[in-house]
Parts: C-alpha cells; structure tokens; sequence
C-alpha cells in the first residue's frame, strides 16, 4: 500500500480519488506519520450517499424561518397573557 505525504497529496488530489475509486487503496501521511487511508466506497456506502439531496426542488423553506413564532415564544417567556 502506498503512502504518500499530505503536501503531494493536495497537488495531485483529483489523480489519487479516481485512483482511489479504481481501487487503488493509499494512505496520507503528515510529517511521515500515517493520518488516513483512502479507498472506495463499497456499493452500499454509494447507495447510502445516493440518498443525500433526494427531495431537492420538494419542499421549500420560508425566508422567514429562523422567526416563525417569535412573537408567541417571547410572550410566552415573558410570561404576558395571549
């Protein structure tokens, strides 16, 4: 298996993912000391990460949102009657 260091890893990072998708297994070490290993993803992860962004474009979310019932809830901490 092969190590390689993380300065030539950022250099050449496009060439080692498809290397790494091919199922060229390396690792990426700092200073010479092994931090990770990079290899494929098995056919259930890609399923699992197929599902990230499935109902793109089905739901929307007000611009609003962050203060939806932010007069009640200030009512309610302030104690005041409805």
């Amino acid at each position: 298996m092969q190590t390689i260091n993380i300065h030539e890893a950022k250099t050449h990072l496009s060439r080692l993912v498809d290397d790494a998708a091919k199922g060229n297994v390396f690792i990426i070490a700092k200073a010479g000391k092994p931090m990770v290993k990079v290899m494929p993803l098995t056919e259930g992860e890609l399923k699992e990460a197929e599902k990230l962004g499935f109902m793109s474009g089905e739901i929307s979310v007000p611009d609003d949102f962050d203060s939806l019932g932010a007069t009640e809830i200030i009512r309610d901490f302030e104690g005041r009657p409805a």
